[in-house]
């Protein structure tokens, strides 16, 4: 719990990553039929793999919803490249 709290406190501003793409960024350019690199592409599918994996995960409402939330944040405000990690491959 501790670790979420410190990953979601890191990541609280597009300027703190540099302005750089995020997951709702990608699915926007996606969206809008622009060109997406392989990373790109890859970064898509890692995070919704790790997206589903976390939230089968939980056991109770309570869980599910708060858990969703941080999702939500991840594929707002985290670089999309953080998802082409190895941990991200599930």
């Amino acid at each position: 719990m501790k670790r979420r709290t410190e990953l979601l406190s890191k990541y609280t501003a597009k300027e703190e990553i540099g302005g750089v793409p995020s997951i709702n960024d990608l699915r926007e350019m996606e969206f809008n039929n622009d060109p997406l690199t392989i990373k790109e592409k890859q970064a898509l599918v890692n995070f919704d793999r790790y997206r589903i994996k976390e939230l089968n995960a939980q056991t109770d409402d309570m869980a599910f919803h708060k858990r969703y939330r941080e999702l939500q944040v991840m594929a707002n405000m985290y670089d999309f490249e953080e998802f082409l990690q190895q941990k991200y491959f599930t």
